[in-house]
């Protein structure tokens, strides 16, 4: 089964001093070799931010 959850958390918000928001989506190991990089909601920042693949 090549699939894998992970865990996406945003990168703006540290900078910004506010909670960082997380999202949890999967992937295909044998087709994104690279890490996630997806732009999501961040509630405590109030917009659309990007979320990159944490280990």
């Amino acid at each position: 089964m090549p699939r894998e959850i992970v865990i996406l958390e945003c990168t703006e918000a540290r900078k910004e001093d506010k909670s960082p928001s997380r999202y949890m989506t999967t992937r295909n190991k044998k087709t994104q070799t690279e890490r996630v990089e997806k732009k999501k909601y961040n509630p405590s920042l109030r917009r659309h931010t990007v979320h990159r693949e944490i280990k």
